[in-house]
């Protein structure tokens, strides 16, 4: 048997500067195939399958107080109600109630999971987690009844517990530990496991405790703190984005303006230096009316064959970044500053908020709450079952859109802002660059989604087409988070007097006789990590300039 060691972080000095998802203490479990996990409120309860015993932990130290025989052959889930342990047998197929002072097994009822694993309770009821359906399992005790079921966040669900409110979910296979809203399965926030098996969960003095079946160790997490992301994954890159227009006549283009949505600083994203634009022509920096910084490039004439363009190097770090907090910590609507609901409440062309059909929608979907929080989410999941992804070309507004049923990005985006804006709730859009898979890629496609106003936390993005997905943990994966894949440049709320209602860039024109007009949007992106990037990051420099 193994020896058992001390905790290796203390506790006491990590929790100020950890946050949610954070491991602020580790111990070795007592021997090699550690399952379930359950707490008293003073100590932890484990199951180990090799050794067929549970045994009682001193959670600070990691010492074991006592151990006795498993009633089962092969125990998994467990799980304490108050004043007994229950144990799930997957051989035999068992639920069973055990007196952990006598250690008699005082009931046995079925376990109706065909592949069960962890197992909590709720105050009621038992939740067993199923791998096999992918379902989280609400289950009497009086007789293994199933009461409800929901979807398990992801593929493999492990570990289950229960901290008063929500759920909380393990899963071995996407190596995430979820917080879930029993009511309905919503995956609320995730984080990556502390390990690669995540198994038994169990919730004590406001920590989650993990064992983890391949480390062979208990890891305690932060499950909550007053911060409200991390920032995680560095990558630095260098983008570059392009503008060109091309006129191939016969008439002449006698005024042009190029602009290009200026990238920001902000906790996603962190420019190592300004951008560096390049030109033939001199450019200025604006703002427009939704405080979207934009370089004006103007062209006095661009005749019949001729090309001009307008450019921009920056080197960026980009971080994963998510938001790690509970609905509960989001205020009420009368919280919201009256300068943002001002600026993002109002209707626009795309939105048509009094429509009779974003109207009904938001009656639908909303009903009668009153949650920020729970208000966005409700949004969210309406636009999903009701609409399916679809690049077909145009931008209609979001009555349209919604009524056909299926839609870009953007008509996602318009949809939700539509929404949102119309249930009282401040919402606007987010443009950016995309990495398409490798380090080193081209995007021209792009891509948008929204930000949402939510009182006490700020702006959330939101993204309703990239969560539209069969998951919870798919569709969650979208509220709340930015990867580290996009260089986001454009932030706004409807109708620009110089983007339109484009992102990343555009263009005006006039011109005299007929001109054929061509117009390309490159971004590209190269990693700094190798001599080549290197050397491409030392041709950015200052003699580029040409600012007035």
């Amino acid at each position: 048997m193994k020896t058992i060691t001390i905790i290796i972080i203390a506790l006491s000095t990590i929790p100020a500067l950890a946050v949610t998802g954070d491991v602020v203490g580790t111990f070795a479990t007592p021997y090699s195939c550690p399952t379930g996990l359950a707490s008293d409120g003073k100590h932890l309860y484990l199951a180990d399958r090799k050794s067929d015993k549970i045994y009682t932990i001193d959670p600070g130290t990691g010492t074991v107080i006592a151990q006795f025989d498993s009633p089962g052959f092969r125990p998994q889930g467990l799980t304490f109600d108050g004043i007994y342990l229950w144990l799930v047998d997957s051989e035999e197929e068992v639920i069973l109630q055990i007196d952990p002072k006598t250690e008699i097994t005082v009931k046995t009822i079925w376990c109706p999971a065909q592949r069960p694993g962890g197992l909590a309770w709720d105050g009621k009821y038992l939740w067993l987690a199923d791998s096999r359906t992918d379902e989280l399992l609400q289950v009497s005790t009086e007789d293994g009844t199933t009461i409800k079921k929901i979807p398990s966040p992801s593929g493999t669900p492990t570990g289950l517990t229960f901290d008063g409110t929500y759920i909380w979910v393990s899963d071995r296979g996407a190596d995430r530990i979820y917080m879930v809203w029993p009511e309905t399965g919503e995956v609320i926030l995730m984080f990556k496991a502390p390990a690669k098996y995540a198994w038994g969960l169990a919730y004590l003095d406001n920590k989650l405790y993990c064992a983890d079946y391949q480390s062979d160790s208990i890891y305690a997490i932060v499950s909550d703190d007053d911060k409200l992301y991390s920032t995680t994954d560095s990558l630095r890159e260098i983008v570059e984005y392009t503008h060109q227009f091309r006129n191939y006549g016969p008439g002449t283009v006698t005024d042009l303006n190029i602009y290009l949505a200026v990238p920001v600083n902000s906790p996603h994203q962190r420019l190592i230096e300004p951008p560096i634009y390049k030109s033939p022509v001199e450019y200025e920096i604006i703002t427009d009316s939704w405080d979207q910084q934009v370089a004006r490039f103007h062209f006095d004439k661009v005749k019949s064959g001729e090309m001009v363009q307008a450019s921009y190097k920056v080197v960026v770090d980009l971080f994963d970044h998510r938001y790690l907090f509970h609905p509960e910590r989001v205020g009420r609507l009368k919280d919201i500053p009256g300068y943002i609901k001002e600026k993002y409440l109002v209707d626009n062309t795309k939105f048509a908020i009094t429509s009779k059909t974003i109207q009904k929608a938001v009656k639908e979907a909303v009903g009668d709450e009153t949650n920020p929080y729970w208000m966005m989410r409700k949004i969210f999941r309406y636009i999903i079952d009701h609409m399916y992804y679809e690049l077909v070309g145009g931008w209609n507004i979001a009555p349209t859109v919604l009524e056909r049923g299926n839609g870009s990005c953007s008509e996602y985006s318009f949809v939700f802002i539509a929404m949102c804006r119309a249930a009282g709730l401040p919402a606007r859009y987010a443009g950016s660059i995309a990495q398409r898979g490798d380090l080193a890629s081209e995007d021209e496609v792009f891509h948008r989604w929204c930000e949402v106003y939510l009182p006490k936390i700020g702006w959330l993005p939101v993204d309703p087409s990239g969560g539209d997905q069969k998951t919870p943990q798919g569709q969650a994966n979208y509220i709340g988070h930015v990867s580290n894949r996009y260089l986001v440049t454009t932030v706004g709320g409807g109708g620009s007097e110089y983007l339109g209602w484009e992102y990343n860039s555009y263009e005006t024109y006039r011109s005299e006789g007929v001109c054929k007009i061509y117009s390309e949007k490159l971004g590209e992106w190269s990693p700094v990590e190798t001599p080549q990037h290197t050397e491409a990051k030392q041709k950015i420099d200052t003699s580029e300039h040409k600012m007035k």
